[in-house]
């Protein structure tokens, strides 16, 4: 049973689940669904940035996979930090991101990290 309350973990799920959809989009569907979401990105570009989206997308996985893990630690010291750790490394890529490409990436991909951190360091363990 994990230490944190159902709220943080609905937030941590939610953000989790973006993540895999990520690393699904970028490593298996950047060159049939990509185009379609990434729309003002070179459609010519797609195939030669094969092998850096599944790259990136590996990477999401990494984040998905931290972020789940912290809800089947049992310490709660750990479990809040594991948390706090992942969700820090999503809030740096969404800043990152808003910064370098679009800033709708903050909102997309930061903002919500950012709140998980606000609820992490607020919430009451137990």
């Amino acid at each position: 049973m994990s230490p944190l309350p159902a709220y943080v973990i609905l937030l941590l799920i939610c953000i989790a689940l973006m993540h895999l959809y990520f690393l699904w989009l970028e490593m298996f569907a950047w060159t049939s669904r990509g185009p379609k979401v990434f729309r003002n990105f070179p459609k010519n570009l797609f195939e030669p940035t094969r092998s850096m989206a599944a790259n990136q997308g590996l990477y999401n996985g990494f984040l998905a996979a931290g972020l789940l893990w912290a809800i089947w630690i049992e310490d709660p010291t750990w479990s809040r930090n594991v948390a706090l750790f992942f969700s820090g490394c999503v809030a740096v890529a969404g800043i990152y991101g808003a910064l370098s490409v679009s800033r709708k990436i903050f909102w997309i991909q930061g903002f919500p990290a950012l709140v998980l951190i606000v609820l992490l360091l607020t919430a009451s363990m137990g």
